[in-house]
């Protein structure tokens, strides 16, 4: 009984229920993958989806042991305890991210380290990347852009879509992309990119009087009324994408189905900008990730289907 107490406490200490947006974000890029045919690594799959969650939960925790320290609220597990869950955590997503370098090359060592460092900087240091008005652009960016990247990266063949190599000749390293692939993993990125953004963009929408009265300056402080504007626009370039893919040949027209979730989307957007309450509707934020990852996953795999078959 105690240990399921503690399960439980564990499970909302990390937020569980929120790693939604990374787990969404690295199906979408399984099915990408299976509609491109690309035969998957499964050990470099899996571990960097195990690195990856561990340290999405790691930055959870760091995130609520400062925040609760800050603002003196208790925290669900005693201080000392949480603070070796973290440690725990960040170790074994180390360990093994070095492991799935060590199988790949340098350029997954190196974003990897980016990763793990925006991870702990996003609430640690002298000025928390979480204070600035730089969370939404963080958190859509990391969890939006570089779990596809990475997961695209490790599946392909070593320097298809980066290759590095030194010249020693003339002392020179040199850097090629294949701008086909990049432009794929981009536009394809939009999408968990504007998302996740905009559940970062509403949450500062809600908590923005809270945010200034302990001097959290996020954006919308700066932002103010234009705000809501940006919410809206945020969730349009995601369609933008979805048709941009297919006029360039990266998916093909039946996943314009995902284009049928707009009025739901847009029917939470209009809810969002007449009220923005945390208990209330913050939520929507979260609806609308679900409705649109959701669909995108299903259309980019009907698509893969329709395409040739299993």
């Amino acid at each position: 009984m105690q240990g399921s107490t503690f399960i439980g406490k564990f499970l909302s200490y990390v937020e569980i229920k929120t790693k939604i947006t990374s787990v969404m974000t690295f199906v979408l890029v399984l099915c990408y993958l299976f509609f491109m045919r690309q035969e998957l690594n499964w050990i470099n799959t899996l571990l960097f989806f195990a690195s990856m969650l561990l340290l999405d939960l790691a930055t959870t925790a760091l995130n609520n042991y400062i925040d609760t320290k800050t603002n003196h609220q208790t925290l669900i597990i005693k201080r000392n305890s949480a603070l070796v869950i973290f440690f725990v955590l960040l170790v074994l997503s180390i360990v093994l991210g070095v492991l799935l370098a060590l199988r790949t090359d340098v350029v997954v060592l190196l974003v990897g380290m980016l990763c793990f460092a925006a991870g702990i900087l996003y609430t640690y240091g002298p000025v928390p990347i979480s204070r600035l008005p730089l969370g939404e652009v963080f958190s859509g960016i990391f969890y939006g852009f570089f779990i596809p990247f990475l997961l695209i990266y490790i599946n392909m063949p070593i320097g298809s879509v980066i290759a590095v190599k030194y010249q020693a000749s003339v002392n020179r390293l040199l850097l090629t992309f294949d701008l086909e692939i990049l432009l794929a993993i981009i536009l394809l990125s939009v999408i968990p990119v504007c998302v996740t953004a905009n559940i970062m963009l509403a949450n500062n929408i809600c908590d923005l009087e809270k945010d200034v009265a302990v001097k959290r300056h996020t954006l919308p402080y700066y932002l103010g009324d234009k705000a809501l504007l940006l919410f809206s626009l945020i969730y349009y370039a995601t369609y933008v994408s979805n048709i941009l893919m297919v006029v360039f040949g990266i998916l093909n027209p039946i996943t314009l189905i995902a284009l049928l979730t707009f009025p739901l989307v847009y029917g939470n957007i209009t809810k969002f900008k007449k009220l923005q309450d945390k208990d209330t509707t913050f939520n929507l934020s979260i609806m609308n990730f679900v409705i649109i990852m959701g669909a995108n996953i299903l259309a980019i795999f009907i698509g893969a289907l329709l395409k040739g078959g299993v």
